[in-house]
């Protein structure tokens, strides 16, 4: 590669500044909140000078030609099981000499998969800290993924999650839910950690601001009236995400409110069964179904919408909640740990104990459009506490307190304080 292979890199020439490398198992083209996530860090890290360089799968032809340089991609097979995610074969001595090139000072994982086993044996080879975030809470997914999930106790689960994660140096919890899980005694309670929430790049999610003309043309595109309530779900339509308990809060919640639409934006593998549900349900027309939605263009969706609605409890932080708060939109949801740093009740939405508290609190907000606005503008207020800018910065302060005690432990309590404040 050489010189002029860096110089060809987006910062070029390295002052001083950190060189940070990023391993994920998920990144474009493929869609998912792990991918916004790890770009928009990427971007965040480098408008603060530091140089970022991205190892993942290759996914398409077309990837494994990628121009950009700071990205390294290794072969890679589909992983099937109704996902659309992929599984790497790393190439130990390739990265190495990739990274080696890139001065790549700490390795920051999003996985903890193959490309994860990877990114702890080259960070051993080259004596640089690896660490990783927490995503996902894997005994609220494997039921929809593994053939007889069911008849696979979720001990065994804890045991391979525990034995993924063992070698980390240090993890990023994206939630006090996710902190609190692997800092149980049958987790991995001796791995330092902090909390830095997810965030949302306002710039980049609201890239291109619309008009109150496009709402309307965009509602009237989907056969939503001006003055239709509109109930937004956005996210991988699976079971993983309650999806099903929540059609049938939409579905309850418009049978009783005929001024009130739900719409569904996301593909996944219930998505079917959950158009049957509706045909049968006599709620065509009432709930909507749009599939795929490109990422830049989901700021229209929250924008043309009312309240925010979802009863997933399988999240460590959501994404599309922040986007909703962002986008300021009440929010109503099941109660999980993951969003009481997110929703307020009796101030920008409701946590319901039960999938009918949550349809009861829908329908307060349906009635009420003082309280919808009122809620609204505190969701938008919330959501600044969420900016990448803060989110960066956060992280920054985790890789330097690493990086100060590394090869040795680094001291929780001081990476606490310097990242959590």
């Amino acid at each position: 590669m050489g010189k002029s292979y860096l110089y060809k890199c987006r910062l070029g020439s390295y002052t001083g500044r950190m060189n940070i490398a990023l391993f994920s198992d998920s990144y474009l083209p493929t869609k998912s909140g792990i991918v916004t996530v790890v770009i928009q860090l990427r971007a965040a890290l480098e408008a603060m000078g530091h140089h970022v360089v991205i190892v993942t799968v290759e996914t398409t032809p077309e990837s494994k030609s990628d121009e950009d340089p700071c990205i390294f991609r290794v072969p890679s097979i589909p992983l099937g099981l109704g996902t659309d995610q992929f599984v790497g074969f790393p190439q130990k001595r390739k990265i190495i000499k990739f990274l080696r090139e890139h001065h790549v000072e700490i390795i920051h994982c999003h996985t903890e998969f193959y490309i994860a086993h990877a990114a702890k044996r080259v960070g051993k080879a080259m004596h640089i800290p690896t660490i990783a975030t927490t995503h996902t809470m894997w005994e609220d997914f494997y039921d929809y993924y593994l053939p007889l999930a069911r008849l696979i106790p979720v001990k065994v689960i804890r045991r391979l999650v525990k034995r993924l994660y063992r070698k980390f140096y240090a993890f990023i919890n994206v939630s006090t839910k996710a902190r609190d899980y692997f800092k149980s005694d049958f987790m991995l309670p001796d791995i330092p950690s902090a909390v830095v929430p997810n965030a949302v790049d306002t710039d980049a999610f609201l890239s291109r601001p619309d008009t109150p003309e496009q709402f309307a043309q965009m509602r009237k595109n989907w056969g939503i009236g001006d003055k239709d309530i509109l109930l937004l779900f956005v996210g991988r339509i699976g079971e993983e995400k309650r999806v099903l308990e929540l059609l049938d809060v939409a579905l309850e919640v418009t049978a009783a409110r005929k001024n009130v639409k739900a719409l569904f934006v996301g593909n996944g593998p219930a998505i079917e069964q959950m158009r049957q549900a509706v045909h049968k349900a006599n709620g065509d027309g009432q709930v909507i179904f749009t599939g795929f939605v490109n990422w830049t263009e989901l700021h229209t969706y929250y924008g043309m919408s009312d309240i925010f609605m979802t009863c997933s409890l399988s999240e460590m932080h959501s994404m599309t909640i922040l986007e909703a708060l962002l986008s300021g939109l009440p929010i109503c949801t099941r109660r999980d740990a993951s969003y009481l740093d997110t929703v307020y009740p009796g101030k920008n939405g409701y946590l319901g104990n039960t999938d009918e508290e949550v349809a009861r609190g829908i329908l307060e907000l349906v009635d009420d459009p003082d309280k919808r606005r009122e809620y609204g503008k505190r969701s938008l207020e919330i959501s600044r506490t969420f900016s990448i800018a803060n989110h960066a910065e956060k992280t920054i302060a985790f890789y330097k307190t690493v990086l100060a005690y590394y090869p040795h432990p680094v001291n929780e309590a001081t990476l606490r304080k310097n990242v959590e404040g």
